[in-house]
Parts: structure tokens; C-alpha cells; sequence
């Protein structure tokens, strides 16, 4: 019996096929999950970057315009708090001062020798009572006359201790004056800019015009970030709350800080994105290391955690809260989940998922599908 042409086509082409699904891909190698408890904490961020700032900061400049005479720091120069800094010319000044010490002198002269006389006029006055009392040697006239001397007199004494007070005020006025010129280090730091030379010309800034200040003075022994967080997500927040920093600078995260103030109003920089300034001051040492003011930064507060929550990492999720489950033949089945405390990392799961269930985490990897047959990578 003769095999037809087109029967033994179609069993060729048979065993072709089966030939080339004999040599083809086997299961997808995937990454995988198993679930079990874990730290989650629910964390707020900040929605635009953040700076590191300094505890105080203070723009120096002196009080009134002049020409600088002295310069006694430079940049990176630590300083102590009422040490001078900067010195306006000020010897026109400085002879102010001088010159009111000397009328102090003289005034206390003055007022010596006219409390020196009124002790003698009211003394004599004295004298005149006694013998007009006694003897009535002296008229009552006399008596009167030489008891007004001696109460002008001591008039004039008093007038003159007034007169020694005016000049100690006067000379209050002119050392105020000098101490215009100086620009004296208000607490301690490090100086971190000098935009000012011997012999140039500085004035304090006109109000709404700003200009680069003489000295910047940096107080660094403790420093803060801030940064905006969502005015919806800032409702949460409360000083005293856990937060961790990462900066662009530095690879690993700084989580000895603690939110240390929040702003009493609503930033409106952006009218669509409005935000609240949030501060997270470092405590430990070793977080502060390296820190420099200006470096740009990022905040994550603790809101709320659980130390042994079943959890889920975020790379193995999905959107609306569904994972891809290998089951007992390592096919991938979509499974839905309900999901608690969440942050960058990780979700807690609530249900639909249990300890020990195996989810995919390579869920960009091609093949990676409902209902595909896989290999768990060792």
C-alpha cells in the first residue's frame, strides 16, 4: 500500500516541529521572595529636595557705613563669641570718647569744689543761729541771708553731681557710637565667607536691597536639615518623631534624626504643591561627620511601625497590591493581597498572603507572566 505524498508531508513537518519544541526555552529563571516577618515602618518624604543648614547662621555687617581700618579674621577662622571681627575707621570717634572722659574729670572737679563750699556756707549758717539764739549778737536778717547762701550753695553742689552724670551718659553715647563700627562675633563659630578689604568702603544693606555681608558666621557644632513635605502628609508629623537622612554626597542613610520642628504655616511656592518646612536635627556624632551646610538632602519620618510584620519588598509588587505567587509546580499565579504599613522598601501584608508563600521579584524580566512555568533561582 502506497503512503500518499501529502500524509508523509504532514508527518515531516510533525517531527520538525516536535524536533525544534524538544530544543527550545525551558522555564523562566526568576528571582523569588519567600515571605516572613520583618521590621515596617510607614514613613513620610519629602516631595522636593531638602539642605542641610546650620543651628545659626548670622550675616555680619557693621551698623554703620565706613572704611574698613581692621580685619582681624579670615575664612575658616574659629572665633568665640564677642570677639571683634571687623572694625569700621573710627578715630573721630574713639577722640569723642575721650574728650567726654575728660569732662567728666573736670565736672567731678567742679562738683568737689562746689559741695566743698556749701558745706562751709551751711556751717557757717549754723554758727549765725547759735549766736543769734544765745547773745542775739546777729539780726534775724543776717541769720536769714547767711541760711539762704548756704542752701544755694549746696544747690549748686547738687547741680554739679547732676553735671558728672551727663558726662558718664555722654560718654555711654560716644563708646555706643564706636561700637557702631565693630562687628563682634555674636556667638561662637567658624567664619565662613570675608567679602571685605583693608581700606574698602561697607555699608549695612538698604532695606529690600540685599548685599553681600562683610563676614558670614557659621555656628556648624550642630546642624539640621530642612525640607517641604506635602501639607497632606505633614498632618501626620510631630516634633519628636524618628527620621532618617540621605544625602546625594554619601551612600548610606543617617537615622539618628529627630523631626525638631515644623513650620506653623503652608508654604505657597508652588500653587498646585503646596508644602510645610519640616527641620530633623542629627544626633549622633558619627551622622554629623563629613556634613557640610548646603549639601542637599532628603528626609524619611517614622509615622508609625511594627518590629514583626509580614511583609512583602517593594520590587515584588504589583500595581493594586497584586504579586505574581509560585505555586506547589512553580507557575506563576497572580494573587491579590491587602496591604497595611508601606514605605520605599517595604509592605506589610494583612491577608491574602501567607508566611512561607513564594512571590516573584523579577517582575521586568520578559516571561515573567500569569501562568508561567519557572525555575527559582538558587
Amino acid at each position: 500500500m502506497k503512503i500518499k505524498p501529502l500524509v508523509i508531508f504532514a508527518l515531516s513537518a510533525l517531527l520538525i516541529a516536535l524536533f525544534f519544541y524538544s530544543r527550545g526555552p525551558g522555564p523562566v529563571e526568576v528571582d523569588i521572595y519567600t515571605l516572613g516577618p520583618g521590621e515596617v515602618r510607614s514613613t513620610v518624604s519629602n516631595t522636593r529636595v531638602g539642605t542641610v543648614k546650620a543651628c545659626r547662621r548670622a550675616y555680619l555687617a557693621p551698623a554703620t557705613g565706613g572704611q574698613v581700618a581692621a580685619l582681624h579674621v579670615k575664612e575658616g577662622d574659629k572665633v568665640q563669641r564677642g570677639q571683634l571681627l571687623l572694625e569700621v575707621w573710627n578715630q573721630d570717634l574713639k577722640a569723642q570718647v575721650g574728650l567726654q572722659k575728660a569732662q567728666i574729670k573736670a565736672s567731678k572737679a567742679s562738683a568737689e569744689q562746689a559741695c566743698q563750699l556749701a558745706g562751709g556756707a551751711e556751717r557757717e549758717a549754723a554758727r549765725m543761729k547759735r549766736l543769734q539764739g544765745s547773745k542775739q549778737i546777729v539780726s534775724v536778717e543776717q541769720v536769714d541771708k547767711s541760711v539762704t547762701g548756704g542752701k544755694s550753695q549746696r544747690a549748686a553742689c547738687q547741680a554739679a553731681l547732676e553735671a558728672v552724670e551727663v558726662a558718664e551718659a555722654q560718654v555711654a553715647v560716644a563708646e555706643a557710637a564706636v561700637r557702631r563700627t565693630l562687628v563682634l562675633a555674636p556667638f561662637d563659630g567658624t567664619v565662613a565667607e570675608v567679602n571685605a578689604e583693608l581700606g574698602e568702603f561697607v555699608t549695612p544693606s538698604p532695606p529690600g536691597i540685599p548685599t553681600l555681608p562683610p563676614i558670614d558666621l557659621l555656628d556648624v557644632s550642630c546642624l539640621t536639615v530642612s525640607a517641604p513635605i506635602d501639607e497632606v502628609d505633614a498632618a501626620a508629623l510631630e516634633t519628636g518623631m524618628r527620621a532618617c537622612v540621605t544625602l546625594d554626597a554619601f551612600p548610606d542613610k543617617r537615622c539618628s534624626g529627630v523631626v525638631t520642628r515644623i513650620a506653623p504655616y503652608v508654604l505657597e511656592k508652588e500653587k498646585q504643591a503646596r508644602t510645610v518646612e519640616v527641620e530633623v536635627t542629627l544626633k549622633e556624632p558619627r551622622d554629623l561627620a563629613e556634613l557640610l551646610p548646603g549639601y542637599s538632602a532628603d528626609i524619611e519620618v517614622q509615622v508609625a511601625g511594627k518590629d514583626n510584620a509580614l511583609r512583602l519588598p517593594a520590587e515584588a509588587i504589583l500595581e493594586n497590591n497584586r504579586v505574581l505567587k509560585l505555586d506547589a509546580d512553580n507557575v506563576l499565579r497572580e494573587q491579590s493581597f491587602q496591604a497595611g504599613l508601606a514605605n520605599w522598601s517595604y509592605t506589610e501584608v494583612l491577608s491574602g498572603l501567607n508566611a512561607g508563600d513564594r512571590v516573584a521579584i523579577s517582575l521586568g524580566k520578559e516571561g515573567v507572566v500569569d501562568g508561567a512555568k519557572v525555575k527559582p533561582k538558587p
